[in-house]
C-alpha cells in the first residue's frame, strides 16, 4: 500500500495547509553522504538486475533503510519539475573471519598490499525508480573506513539527487547491492498534485490546474470532462499492474466537452485517475463521477485514468481513491483464479498482487471442512501470475490450496483433481518427531488428531494397531517432511472391504435363518404375508388426499371440523383445511388459495370433502338462484363461498363424481335438506356412516371392513365430543329449544 506523503492524502481538501518544496537549480543528478563516508554516483543509468543472493564473504555494506523527500529541480525560477531525493541508510552484515590461509582470505600474498585491502569497505548500492511511464536505476559506489566497521552498527547515508515524476503519481522504490547480499528495500509512495504544494508559482503546469471530484449516484460510471469546445485531449485507460509491465486497455482522442459512462463492473480498488493538460493551453475543469456502485467481479488489476491535451508537454497528475473500499476488495476476490498445476506448481492468478495467505489443508471424502496442515505456503504478498512450488514429495487427491484474506476463505482448489481423480479414503497421519529418535503419530479426523493406539471411539483409535503396521511396513505414502514432523496417507480400503464382507456375511446368515423359519412355521408365515399384504395396501392409500370444505357458521362449528380433519389425519390419509392454512389464506386469497388445492388433490387422485351445514345450504340456494352476485365471501377465510364457482359447474357439467363427496353432521341438519344438484355424489351422515364415509375417502386402497369399522370408531370418539358442543349450543337446529334432529 502506498506510503502517503506527510499524510497529505489526509490534509487536502480538509486543511488550508500546503507544503514548501526546496529547490534545485540544473539537471544534473548528484548524490552525497554522511561525514566519513566518501560515495560517487556512475554517470548514466545501469540496467536493473538484482541477481540471486549470495554469502557475504566477511563484513559488507548493505541498505536498511529508504527515506523519501520531495523537492523541486528547477531550469528557471518558474520552470520546475516535481522531483524526489532519496536517502539510503547503510549498515554493516557480517562479521570478519579469521583466515585460515592467505588465499581463502582472499589477501596477496604481499604483505604491502595488505593494507589498501583492509583500508576500507566498499560498496556498490543500486537504486531503482518506478513512475509510469518512466524506469530508471542508478550506481551509487560507497567506502567506509575500516575503523567505522562495526558488525549491525548503522555507519551513514549517502543522498540521491533527484528522481523527476509527475504530480499525483505513484512511484515504487528498491535498493540493492551489487553482489546482493540480502532481500532488496522496497518502498511506494504516493505524490502529491498541486493542491497539496506551495508550486504555483514554480510549476508552470500547476497554473491552470483542473479540478477532480468524485461523487456517487447510481451503478452507472460517469466521467465528465469540461472543457472549452475547442480543446483537444487524450483519454486513456490502463492497468498499472505491480508485477510486470502496464496493459494498455483503452484509449481515445477526444474534443470538447464529453460525458463518458463506464460499467460499474470495470472499477476495481486500485482505480487511479489521472488527468495531464499543457501549461500554456486555456483552463479547464474534469470532474469524475463515480456512482454507487457495488463493486464487480471481473479480475484484480490497476485501472487509471489519463486525461491529457495532445499537445506533446503535457503534464499527468493521479489519484487513486478506492484502495481501502471494501466493495471493490470483493470484485478483486471474484477475479483471481486459483490453479494447480502438475507436478507440485500452484498459481494465483490475478493481475494485481494480493494480500493473501496460502495454506495446504486435507479434504475428507463426503464433505466437510477441509483441514489446515503443514507446511504453511508463503503469507502476505502471495506472488500472482507466477507459479510457485509445493513444498510436497509426494501428490494427494486429498491434498487442497487454500487461499484466505483476513482470515476469510477466499479460494480452494484441490491438488490436480483431473489427473488424480476423486478423493480418497484415506487416513492421514501426522508424524512428530522428538529428541533420541523418539515419534508420536496421530490421525487426521473431523474431530481433531487422534492418538494412535488410544481409546477413543473413532475410526483411527480402532485401527490404531493395523494403521500403525501398515507404516512401519511401507503401505502408507510420505506426503511431507522437515526435520520435527512428517504427513503420511494411509489407504483405508481393504478395512472398508472387510467391513463390507462382514455385513454380507450377516445378510446371508438372516436369509438363511428366515428360509428355515419359512419351512417349518408356513402356515405362520402365510398369515404374516397377509397381514403385509393388507399394511402394503394401505400404505398405497396413505398417499391419497382429501381437501374439506365448509362454511364457517361459528367457533363451535369450526372446532367440530378441526376434530374432524385431526382425526382423518391418524388414517392413511393427507387432509387439507383451511383452518390449518390461515396465514397462505390470507395472502393468497380465499378463491385463489381454493383453486391451488384443489388442481393439487385432484391431481394427486385425491376426492374434495363438501361439508353441509344450515349456513352452507343456504349458499348453495343464492348461487344456485342468483349466480355470480352470490360469489363474495362471508369472511376473510370463508373458502366455501369462494370455492362455489368452481365446484357448481362440475356439478352442473358431470364431472363431480369420483371428484367430491358429501357429508353432513347428525342433528345439525336433513338429509333432503342438502341441495339435488349435490346428491349426483355420496352424501354421508356424520358419525352414523362413518365407514361407508371412510372406505369412500380411501378409495380402492381400502382395508378390509372389520379394519375400516375399527377406524370408524376411532374417528368417533374424537368426533362426538365437538359434536355434542355444537347440538347444545343455543340457536343450533337440535340444540336446547329445537327438535330437528336427523332421522336417517
Amino acid at each position: 500500500m502506498p506510503v502517503p506523503w506527510f499524510l497529505l492524502s489526509l490534509a487536502l481538501g480538509r486543511s488550508p495547509m500546503v507544503l514548501s518544496l526546496e529547490k534545485l537549480m540544473g539537471p544534473q543528478d548528484t548524490a552525497r553522504c554522511s561525514p566519513g563516508l566518501s560515495c560517487h554516483l556512475w554517470d548514466g543509468d545501469v540496467l536493473c538486475l538484482p541477481g540471486s543472493i549470495v554469502s557475504a564473504p566477511g563484513p559488507v555494506l548493505v541498505p536498511t533503510r529508504l527515506q523519501t523527500e520531495l523537492v523541486l529541480r528547477c531550469h528557471q525560477e518558474t520552470d520546475c519539475d516535481l522531483c524526489v531525493r532519496v536517502a539510503i541508510h547503510l549498515a554493516v552484515h557480517g562479521h570478519w573471519k579469521e583466515p585460515k590461509d592467505e588465499a581463502k582470505f582472499g589477501r596477496a600474498a604481499d604483505p604491502e598490499l595488505e593494507e589498501p585491502v583492509n583500508a576500507f569497505l566498499q560498496a556498490q548500492v543500486v537504486l531503482s525508480f518506478q513512475a509510469y511511464p518512466t524506469a530508471r536505476c542508478v550506481l551509487l559506489e560507497v567506502q567506509v573506513p575500516a575503523a567505522l566497521v562495526q558488525p549491525g552498527q548503522s555507519v551513514g547515508s549517502v543522498v540521491f539527487d533527484c528522481f523527476e515524476a509527475a504530480l499525483g503519481a505513484e512511484v515504487r522504490l528498491w535498493s540493492y547491492t551489487q553482489p546482493r547480499y540480502q532481500k532488496e528495500l522496497n518502498l511506494t509512495q504516493q505524490l502529491p498534485d498541486c493542491k497539496g504544494l506551495e508550486v504555483r508559482d514554480s510549476i508552470q503546469s500547476c497554473w491552470a490546474l483542473p479540478w477532480l471530484s468524485v461523487s456517487a449516484d447510481g451503478d452507472d460510471v460517469h466521467l465528465v470532462l469540461d472543457v472549452s469546445e475547442e480543446q483537444h485531449f487524450g483519454l486513456s485507460l490502463y492497468w498499472n499492474q505491480i508485477q510486470g509491465p502496464t496493459k494498455p486497455w483503452w484509449h481515445k482522442n477526444l474534443t470538447g466537452p464529453r460525458n463518458i459512462t463506464l460499467n460499474h463492473t470495470d472499477l476495481f480498488p486500485c482505480l487511479c485517475i489521472q488527468d495531464s493538460y499543457s501549461f500554456f493551453m486555456a483552463p479547464f475543469k474534469c470532474h469524475l463521477l463515480l456512482e454507487a456502485f457495488p463493486y464487480s467481479s471481473n479480475c484484480l488489476f490497476i485501472l487509471l485514468w489519463k486525461v491529457w491535451p495532445l499537445e506533446p508537454d503535457s503534464v499527468r497528475t493521479s489519484i487513486c481513491p478506492f484502495r481501502e473500499d471494501p466493495r471493490a476488495h470483493r470484485n478483486l476476490w471474484r477475479a483471481a483464479r486459483l490453479r494447480l498445476l502438475p507436478p507440485r506448481g500452484w498459481q494465483l492468478n490475478a493481475p494485481c498482487s494480493l494480500l493473501a495467505e496460502a495454506t495446504l489443508c486435507w479434504q475428507a471424502p463426503g464433505g466437510g471442512p477441509c483441514q489446515s496442515l503443514v507446511p504453511p505456503l508463503s503469507w502476505a504478498n502471495v506472488t500472482v501470475n507466477k507459479t510457485l512450488e509445493l513444498p510436497l514429495l509426494n501428490a494427494h487427491p486429498n491434498l487442497c490450496v487454500q487461499v484466505s484474506s483476513w482470515e476469510k476463505l477466499q479460494l480452494q482448489q484441490c491438488l490436480w483433481a483431473d489427473s488424480l481423480g476423486a478423493l480418497k479414503d484415506d487416513m492421514l497421519l501426522v508424524e512428530t518427531r522428538g529428541p533420541q529418535d523418539n515419534r508420536s503419530l496421530c490421525a487426521l479426523e473431523p474431530s481433531g488428531c487422534t492418538p494412535l493406539l488410544s481409546r477413543a471411539s473413532t475410526r483411527a483409535a480402532r485401527l490404531g494397531e493395523e494403521l500403525l503396521q501398515d507404516l512401519q511396513s511401507g503401505q502408507c505414502l510420505q506426503l511431507w517432511e522437515d526435520d520435527l514432523r512428517a504427513l503420511w496417507a494411509c489407504p483405508m480400503d481393504k478395512y472398508v472391504h472387510q467391513r463390507w464382507a462382514l455385513v454380507w456375511l450377516a445378510c446371508l446368515l438372516l436369509a438363511s435363518v428366515l428360509f428355515l423359519l419359512f419351512l417349518f412355521k408356513k402356515d405362520h408365515v402365510k398369515g404374516w404375508l397377509r397381514l403385509l399384504k393388507e399394511d402394503l395396501r394401505a400404505g398405497a392409500a396413505r398417499a391419497r388426499a382429501a381437501l374439506l370444505l365448509y362454511s364457517a357458521e361459528d367457533s363451535g362449528f369450526e372446532r367440530l371440523v378441526g376434530a374432524l380433519a385431526s382425526a382423518l389425519c391418524q388414517l392413511p390419509l393427507r387432509v387439507a383445511v383451511d383452518l390449518w392454512s390461515r396465514r397462505e389464506l390470507s395472502a393468497q386469497g380465499p378463491l385463489a388459495w381454493f383453486h391451488a388445492q384443489r388442481r393439487q388433490t385432484l391431481q394427486e387422485g385425491g376426492v374434495v370433502v363438501l361439508l353441509f351445514s344450515p349456513g352452507a345450504v343456504a349458499l348453495c340456494h343464492e348461487w344456485l338462484q342468483d349466480g355470480a352476485s352470490a360469489s363474495a365471501p362471508h369472511g376473510p377465510h370463508d373458502a366455501f363461498a369462494a370455492s362455489l364457482s368452481c365446484v357448481l359447474p362440475d356439478f352442473l357439467q358431470g364431472r363431480a363424481p369420483g371428484r367430491y363427496v358429501g357429508a353432513y353432521f347428525d342433528g345439525l341438519l336433513h338429509s333432503e335438506a342438502v341441495p339435488a344438484l349435490f346428491r349426483s355424489v355420496p352424501v354421508f351422515s356424520l358419525p352414523s356412516q362413518l365407514p361407508d364415509f371412510l372406505g369412500t375417502l380411501q378409495g380402492p386402497g381400502a382395508p378390509r371392513p372389520g379394519r375400516l369399522g375399527q377406524r370408524a370408531k376411532q374417528v368417533s370418539r374424537a368426533l362426538q365430543p365437538a359434536l355434542d358442543q355444537v347440538l347444545k349450543a343455543p340457536g343450533n337446529p337440535g340444540g336446547p329449544g329445537d327438535g330437528t334432529r336427523d332421522g336417517t
